[in-house]
């Protein structure tokens, strides 16, 4: 199904407020704000501006993507990384590393109110029926997920305030079964040999796996009766987000897009999905490597964005997902209209390797 470390927009997102605290994401974020709050005469330029909303978006973030148990090393390693990065001149300065061009745009698909839990249905039967090709992972093994990505984020030069799109980039990484080992390569978040994603947490202790932090060998003990598994994500996710029910279906897409699910839980997660309120079919969507497909989606009322997950129509096979504003208007002033992409991922690869950093 898909991919992503960790994922907060470039864009003034609001993101669940308590998911993300362990998230490389939201460790950059609380970095950038320090700044903010100890001066911006630092020499950050062209540091991202307070929102509407009073919360600081930088642009150098991503929608927050689940983080593996074994990304909290990267902390570091992306710390020193963003103060280089700040001294380059931050997102889009003289020494940007990461390319922008126009805000990404598409034609907002229709959506169906109705249709979502047969649909669900039949792409949870196909999920199971996926379960030949996908054997369990060994402990000597790794998890490896390639996929390309893109976020659309306002960029704000002195007074001047101008969306844009992150130039479309791939995305490599793998992570150990139980989650103590890891790797990532991402153009503009880590050099060309990559970072790893293994250590401890920001208390020295070594990370244990839970819903938003999961590893392989965790996902694996997960209950595959989608009543019993929704009622678990609705304890764990209590008090997070823009409500319960947009908290439930963004936790779930995360599991989908982000890890490497067996085929039981997978069926499991479409089937809770169907029995959250407010989700929809949208009969047309596009992921970040332009496969068109059929939609799963849902609408977060506050913010105006409708998450969507993407499916080829023959296969029911899980494309991408995108982030897409489709009411009112967000970001420094109202720049993102509805049309806008906010976020694009397409999952290209899902598998299992032998050695870190290998390839399929």
């Amino acid at each position: 199904m898909n991919a992503d470390l960790s994922r907060p927009s470039f864009v003034e997102r609001e993101l669940p407020a308590g998911r993300h605290q362990f998230h490389k994401e939201r460790l950059m974020s609380q970095i950038h704000d320090d700044l903010r709050t100890a001066g911006a005469d630092g020499g950050a330029g062209t540091a991202a501006t307070p929102s509407r909303s009073g919360t600081v978006r930088n642009p150098f973030l991503r929608r927050a993507v689940l983080v593996p148990v074994a990304g909290f090393a990267l902390a570091g390693a992306l710390a020193a990384g963003f103060f280089g990065y700040l001294h380059q001149g931050a997102a889009d300065g003289a020494g940007a590393t990461m390319a922008t061009g126009p805000a990404m745009t598409t034609r907002i698909g229709a959506a169906d109110a109705q249709g979502a839990p047969q649909l669900l249905d039949r792409i949870s039967l196909a999920a199971s029926a996926s379960s030949a090709a996908h054997s369990g992972v060994r402990a000597d093994q790794y998890v490896y997920i390639g996929s390309k990505t893109a976020t659309t984020y306002v960029k704000t030069e002195g007074n001047k305030h101008t969306l844009v799109s992150e130039k479309l980039h791939e995305r490599h990484q793998w992570n150990s079964p139980d989650g103590t080992k890891g790797w990532l390569i991402e153009p503009g978040n880590t050099g060309p040999e990559g970072v790893t994603l293994e250590g401890p947490d920001e208390k020295g202790q070594t990370p244990t796996p839970y819903l938003n932090a999961p590893s392989y060998d965790y996902l694996a003990q997960l209950p595959t009766d989608p009543d019993v598994l929704l009622r678990k994500i609705y304890e764990e996710t209590k008090g997070s987000g823009r409500g319960p029910d947009q908290e439930a279906f963004t936790t779930i897409g995360d599991l989908l897009r982000a890890s490497y699910p067996p085929p039981a839980l997978t069926a499991a997660l479409y089937k809770a999905a169907a029995k959250v309120p407010g989700v929809v079919t949208v009969d047309d969507a596009v992921d970040a490597a332009g496969r068109r497909g059929i939609a799963v989606a849902r609408l977060d009322e506050h913010s105006g964005q409708r998450e969507e997950w993407i499916f080829d129509r023959q296969s029911l096979a899980f494309l991408g997902e995108r982030t897409v504003q489709v009411q009112g208007e967000s970001g420094e002033q109202g720049l993102i209209k509805p049309g806008t992409v906010v976020f694009t991922s397409a999952v290209m690869i899902r598998t299992v390797v032998d050695h870190m950093k290998e390839r399929p």
